[in-house]
C-alpha cells in the first residue's frame, strides 16, 4: 500500500497529539518493513515545515511537505471546498489518513482519520472556540465519509460510537507507544530539592488548580511541585505559590530526565483520550498518582494510585501513598508501560486499513 499520513499537527510545538503522530509514523515504518510506502504529508508555512522536519528527524518515511502561505487558512479552505482531490497533489495512494486539522477530498482509496478524544463534544467549555469549530467540522465530516476511524483507547472508541454515530466496525483502537528514550536508566534532572511532577498544557481540563491546592495541603514542605507545560488558554493556574516550580514548555527529548528526577508523578486531569504522560512516567520508573476518571483506566492499568480529581485531600493522600509504596508502584509501572509499543501501534493501523480495502 501507499499510505499518506497528514502530519499537520507537527507544524507546532509537540504535545500529546504531535507525539502520537510522530510515534505512529515510527511504528508504521517499523511494521511495514519495506512492504508499504508511508508518506508524511502537510501543507505548511516555512516555520511549520521546519518544525515538521525537526520532529521527523530519523523517521524513515517519505516526506511531502509543500510550503504555502497562510497554511492554516489554506487547509481549512481545501477541506470545506472539497476540491481539488488529494490525488492532484499526492499522486495515487491506497490510504489517506487525516488529522483534526484538515480533511482533504480524495477520489479513491481508504479514507481514514484519527480521533484522540471528544472533549470538544462532551465538554465544549473546556476548549478554545476555534478548536471547537475546527474539530466539530472534522467530526461531522468523518462520521459521514470515513471508512476507518482510529482511536487511541477503547474509551474513546465508545465515545465515537455513542456521540458521532460511527458504526463499531469502522472504529479501530491503536494504543500509543512509549518512545525509546523513556527508560528508568539515564540522567536525572536536579531541581535543587525533591519534587512532585506534573506535565500538562495549562488549560482548564488539566485541573491544575486542584493540584496546587493539594500540594498546599501536603505535610511535606520539602517537596516542591514542578509544573512542565506551556500556557494554554483560559484562566491560568496561580503558579507563583510557595514551593511551585514553573518550568514552562519542556521539549519532548528533555522529559525523560525530568520524569526520572521526580519523587512522584501526578496527573489530575478531568478527562483524556488516553493519557500518554502516565505511560511515559511509568516507563521512566516513577510512581504515579492519576485521576480516577475512567478515560485514564487504560493508561493506568493496575499500576497507579487513583484519586478523585476534584478532591485536593484525596490527591494529597495519593501522593503520600505513592511515596510510601514507591517500590511496588515502580515495578508495576515498568511492566505496564512495556506492553505499549509504537510497532504495535503501527500494526494496528495497518490491520485497520487492510480490513477496509
Amino acid at each position: 500500500m501507499r499510505i499518506v499520513v497528514d502530519v499537520s499537527p507537527l507544524s507546532h510545538q509537540r504535545t500529546g497529539v504531535g507525539n502520537y503522530v510522530r510515534g505512529s509514523l515510527v511504528g508504521l515504518a517499523e511494521a511495514s518493513a519495506g512492504e508499504h510506502a508511508v508518506v508524511a504529508f502537510a501543507p505548511a508555512s516555512s516555520r511549520g515545515r521546519r518544525e515538521i522536519d525537526s520532529a521527523l528527524a530519523g523517521v524513515l518515511v517519505e516526506r511531502k511537505l509543500p510550503v504555502v502561505p497562510a497554511a492554516h487558512a489554506l487547509r481549512t479552505l481545501w477541506s470545506r471546498a472539497g476540491m481539488p482531490a488529494a490525488e492532484r497533489v499526492l499522486g495515487r495512494f491506497d490510504v489517506l489518513h487525516f488529522s483534526d486539522w484538515m480533511y482533504p477530498p480524495q477520489r479513491a482509496g481508504v479514507r481514514s482519520t484519527m480521533v484522540h478524544d471528544l472533549v470538544p463534544v462532551r465538554f465544549p467549555e473546556w476548549v478554545h472556540p476555534r478548536t471547537r469549530r475546527m474539530h466539530g467540522a472534522k467530526y461531522r465530516h468523518a462520521a459521514r465519509t470515513c471508512d476507518v476511524v482510529i482511536v487511541n483507547s477503547r474509551f474513546t472508541g465508545d465515545d465515537v460510537d455513542e456521540l458521532l454515530g460511527v458504526p463499531r466496525a469502522r472504529i479501530h483502537v491503536a494504543y500509543p507507544g512509549v518512545d525509546e528514550g523513556f527508560t528508568a536508566d539515564g540522567d536525572r534532572v536536579d531541581l535543587g530539592r525533591p519534587y512532585a511532577l506534573t506535565v500538562a498544557t495549562l488549560e482548564p481540563r488539566k485541573n491544575l488548580a486542584t493540584l496546587l491546592e493539594a500540594h498546599r495541603r501536603l505535610a511535606r514542605p520539602e517537596l516542591a511541585l514542578a509544573v512542565a507545560g506551556a500556557a494554554g488558554w483560559g484562566a491560568q493556574p496561580a503558579l507563583d505559590a510557595p514551593g511551585v516550580l514553573r518550568l514552562g514548555y519542556t521539549p519532548h527529548e528533555e522529559l525523560p530526565g525530568l520524569y526520572r528526577g521526580a519523587g512522584v508523578f501526578v496527573y489530575p486531569s478531568r478527562f483524556e483520550g488516553f493519557g500518554m504522560p502516565v505511560l511515559e512516567a511509568m516507563a521512566c520508573g516513577v510512581p504515579c498518582v492519576v485521576s480516577s476518571h475512567p478515560s485514564l483506566d487504560e493508561a493506568c492499568g493496575d499500576a497507579a494510585v487513583r484519586v478523585d480529581p476534584l478532591d485536593p485531600d484525596a490527591i494529597a493522600g495519593g501522593i503520600e501513598r505513592a511515596l510510601a509504596e514507591r517500590e511496588e508502584l515502580v515495578r508495576r509501572g515498568l511492566d505496564h508501560a512495556a506492553s505499549f509499543t509504537w510497532a504495535a501501534n503501527g500494526r494496528a493501523h495497518l490491520a485497520a486499513w487492510e480490513a477496509a480495502r
